[in-house]
């Protein structure tokens, strides 16, 4: 017993001198001095072509590093020094040659004295187990240059075995993974799991969106428990996912040598790494190893009010519809972001009538606090007598690319006043709908406004009583497409009649295929079959859509066919045309329609045979394996000839996402008196009435009335006029990305995408009694600018690549129908002008001290029009009825790649 006691005692002692003989992470030898050179350099570039052809810049230098203390309870507690020395900076584009702005420049001029002096005062690097316990470096040091010294201390920190862990070093708490071999050590780190503040918000709809991806490999060579080499590699790439030449990659490498060791200082006695510290500098302080924010100061900058009056020429109105006046509007609100309440509100009170609407959609969609402040600060929602700007505001909130809860409680808020403008009181509404679904898109649904707002929306609903009032909440919860508000919807689809059970069918249409139950499919079967009363055509073809469109059941469909033909006459082509469409574009439901097509019950001639000049057809504008672009025109005549519904669609898909682009609908009823015509059924009791509403980029815009009532159409009849009557007109930021990127060098990295659209959507409807003649006409015109900015910014030198697309382009969608005879005649034209189509390119490098380089690239060409099918069996009538109009073109839509 006494034996094997005296044998563990001594295998504990072995065991014991051998863990303290070893080390986890790199490990220095007492009394040397490790000397090495470093080197950091970044490449920018659109992801194409040689590194060489890149812009950027190369900081390189000599490194001492020395072992200053080692804790005597273990060897894996070590406090290192690190000093830079022998600083270079130069261009990594060899063949730059005499064009390099670092040529005849000593690194004191390009870094400036005083932050030289900085880079080559030493830090000191606390490790334990491998890993940064703590960094010392000398307080109120520049930000960007303590960040170059993080970099570098950072490379330190690893582990000899192989294994996933958390580390802190320069790019935040991130999850590393090592691959641990005989005399080499690869750490490959996760950054999209790094957590670090930094400023920065994006579009969250993904067709608009910018999808980023980053890599970091750091490969270690190790002899003797310490590096011999370091290479480091992290990449930044990203693009826009519609528009894929707006994209641009960053790579960042970190190179680390020994070069010698020497004999050197010999260790600072002590147990605590405090008292050793101390007696080193007692001026070093604890900081955070991960890097820091900082601001390039902006040197020669114009103030805002400076620069609003050097664009301001763009945004006048006769400019809008040129890409220029979208280049000054980008820019001013990158201006904006920075500037103070007080700065905004002194350029809004100084302007002119003209150009107001102009500066407030770049003030509302700069989306800052201050920015916020100022516009409600200008703004008077009580007086009527700025009701175009109080409405510019509205709309720029609603198209917001990233909301905060402080725009949903000011909207809130002023909708709990008094208005001076009853339309203004409506869109506000409407608007704080849009931003409930923006916020609850990117998981702010349970946010204390959101759940106010909701509230708000669905009591208002079931309190109100006046028609307004109800049509103004159904268009709130059309934007909003809240689940708890589907209940509300069935219930005004069924009971109610006219624009109020239309308009809660088309809201129910939004929403997605998981919230159209078999539940709501039986209120819709019931309102499509009428099985409770009388509905009328526009309500139920609406509820047979979506009906067919959300994984119909096979006595849905086959019950759907057979009422063909037991419909009122133009409802029977239009319900077939749905089928055919359905059929021929391969949709969801084509192979449950197929599937009922094998019963000739369901299937015959007798069905298939209807005439009329209703129709619904869709098409692609572009097509791709990851993308498509699709138009859809359907159309909903009365039996009598006049048109009760137009209705146009454009959605850009891709992937699983889509981006309902813009809808434009065209309502009309109760006109059958007019040609002594009768009704149809359940249309008997409809008020003469005329509008347009439109959808656009996913948020519903308060509807626009041509007429409404007899009288007022009479009287707009004798006194009407050529003009259209506009629906949305504006500027619009669509695409918002900002990033900043803290690269592991120690560098700082920015992405910006920005896309916005300068654009005038109108409409108009003329009807002759005399020429029997209908014509709806829908004008579309605007201007498109999307740019992408990256940097990588040192404080003392910046490099930077900037890409652009830009296009102009109008459209106009007219219907002419002649009811004079039956079946009428119809003419479907969409013209399209031929668009330019610009891109452009600028690589840039350039000094604090103002030397630059430029590099400058412009590509362009001119987008003619395609010709599109519209309506098939009426396009030779347009040869019969208007022989001069022949064309059919297709509408504007965005293309993955031009």
């Amino acid at each position: 017993m006494i034996l094997l006691a005296v044998l563990f005692l001594c295998f504990i002692s072995s065991y014991s001198a051998s863990v303290k003989g070893h080390t986890t992470g790199l490990s220095l030898n007492n009394d040397r001095l490790y000397k090495l050179t470093y080197s950091t350099e970044v490449f920018l570039n659109r992801g194409k072509g040689k590194l060489q052809d890149s812009v950027g810049y190369r900081i390189s230098s000599n490194v001492d590093v020395v072992l200053l203390w080692r804790n005597p309870d273990g060897d894996d507690d070590q406090l290192i020094q690190i000093t830079i020395q022998d600083v270079n900076v130069e261009n990594v584009n060899q063949k730059r040659g005499d064009k390099s702005i670092f040529k005849g420049k000593n690194p004191s001029k390009i870094i400036r004295k005083e932050n030289l002096e900085a880079l080559q005062r030493p830090v000191l690097l606390h490790l334990v187990h491998g890993k940064v316990k703590n960094y010392y470096s000398y307080q109120n040091e520049p930000v960007a240059i303590e960040n170059l010294k993080r970099g570098l201390a950072s490379l330190f920190q690893m582990q000899l075995s192989s294994g996933t862990t958390d580390e802190v070093d320069i790019s935040g708490d991130c999850k590393v993974t090592y691959q641990a071999h005989q005399d080499k050590v690869t750490k490959t780190k996760a950054l999209d799991s790094c957590k670090i503040e930094r400023p920065g918000f994006t579009t969250r709809n993904q067709v608009l969106g910018v999808t980023s991806k980053a890599m970091s490999v750091t490969t270690y060579k190790i002899e003797d428990s310490f590096v011999i080499a370091v290479l480091a590699e992290e990449t930044h790439a990203f693009g826009l996912n519609f528009l894929q030449t707006i994209a641009g990659k960053i790579v960042s490498k970190q190179k680390l040598e020994l070069k010698t060791t020497e004999a050197g200082p010999r260790l600072i006695p002590g147990k605590q790494v405090a008292t050793v510290i101390k007696a080193v500098d007692s001026k070093y302080e604890a900081l955070p190893i991960v890097g820091q924010v900082f601001q390039t100061e902006c040197k020669g900058c114009p103030s805002l009010s400076e620069h609003w009056q050097s664009i301001r020429k763009h945004l006048e109105p006769d400019n809008l519809s040129k890409a220029e006046a979208i280049r000054s509007f980008l820019a001013f609100i990158q201006h904006l972001r920075t500037a103070t309440k007080e700065e905004i509100l002194q350029i809004l009170k100084a302007e002119k009538k003209e150009v107001l609407p102009q500066l407030v959609d770049a003030v509302t969609s700069a989306q800052t606090p201050d920015s916020l402040d100022a516009i409600l600060d200008f703004l008077d929602f009580k007086s009527d007598s700025n009701v175009i700007l109080q409405e510019r505001f509205l709309y720029a909130c609603g198209f917001a690319s990233h909301p905060d809860e402080e725009l949903l409680r000011a909207l809130m808020s002023k909708f709990k006043g008094s208005f001076g403008s009853n339309d203004i009181r409506e869109t506000v509404m409407i608007i704080i709908g849009a931003l409930v679904r923006k916020l609850c898109q990117n998981e702010g649904c349970k946010l204390k406004a959101v759940v106010e707002a909701k509230k708000l929306i669905l009591g208002g609903l079931e309190k109100a009583e006046k028609k307004e009032d109800i049509m103004m909440y159904l268009l709130a919860l059309k934007n909003a497409l809240i689940p708890e508000g589907i209940p509300l919807l069935l219930k005004y689809a069924e009971s109610e009649e006219g624009s109020i059970s239309h308009l809660a069918t088309t809201s129910l249409q939004r929403y997605d295929v998981p919230f159209i139950t078999d539940e709501v499919k039986k209120t819709l079967n019931r309102i499509y079959h009428q099985n409770h009363k009388v509905h009328e055509k526009t309500v139920r073809t609406t509820a047979a859509t979506i009906i067919l469109n959300n994984n119909p059941s096979y006595m849905e469909v086959k019950n759907i066919l057979l009422s063909i033909g037991e419909l009122p006459k133009e409802m029977n082509k239009y319900m077939l045309a749905i089928v055919q469409d359905i059929l021929r574009f391969e949709m969801p439901a084509s192979k449950m329609v197929r599937r009922v097509l094998k019963d000739m019950v369901a299937h015959n001639y007798d069905r298939f045979a209807r005439s009329g000049s209703s129709s619904f057809y869709t098409g692609y504008i572009q097509r791709s394996s990851h993308s498509a672009s699709t138009y859809g025109l359907d159309i909903l005549y009365s039996g009598s000839g006049i048109l009760r519904r137009s209705n146009l669609n454009i959605i850009q898909y891709l992937g699983k996402s889509h981006l309902h682009g813009s809808q434009v609908v065209i309502e009309a009823q109760g006109l059958e008196a007019l040609i002594a015509a009768t009704p149809d059924e359940g249309e008997e009791n409809l008020d003469s009435y005329a509008g347009l509403s439109v959808i656009l980029f996913d948020v519903q815009l308060r509807p626009v009335t041509f007429f409404n009532g007899y009288s007022d159409l009479m009287s707009k009849m004798l006194s009407a006029s050529s003009d259209p009557v506009s629906v949305v007109k504006g500027l619009i930021l669509l695409i918002d990305h900002s990033q900043e990127l803290q690269l592991q060098s120690g560098l700082k990295a920015n992405m910006e995408i920005q896309g916005a659209l300068a654009i005038d959507i109108s409409g108009s409807m003329e009807f002759s009694l005399w020429y029997r003649e209908s014509k709806t006409r829908v004008k579309n015109r605007l201007a498109v600018v999307i740019t992408g900015d990256i940097t990588v910014d040192s404080s003392f030198v910046k490099a930077g690549l900037e890409i652009s697309a830009e296009t102009e382009a109008g459209m106009e969608f007219i219907s002419t129908v002649q009811f004079s005879q039956y079946p009428f005649l119809v003419c479907l034209q969409m013209d399209r002008d031929g668009a330019p189509f610009r891109q452009f390119e600028t690589k840039y490098e350039r000094l604090s001290t103002g030397r630059g380089y430029v590099s400058r690239k412009r590509k362009e060409r001119l987008v003619a029009g395609s010709e599109f099918p519209l309506h098939q069996e009426n396009s030779e009538m347009c040869k019969v009825v208007f022989p001069l109009s022949l064309r059919i073109l297709p509408m504007v839509g965005f293309e993955t790649d031009w």
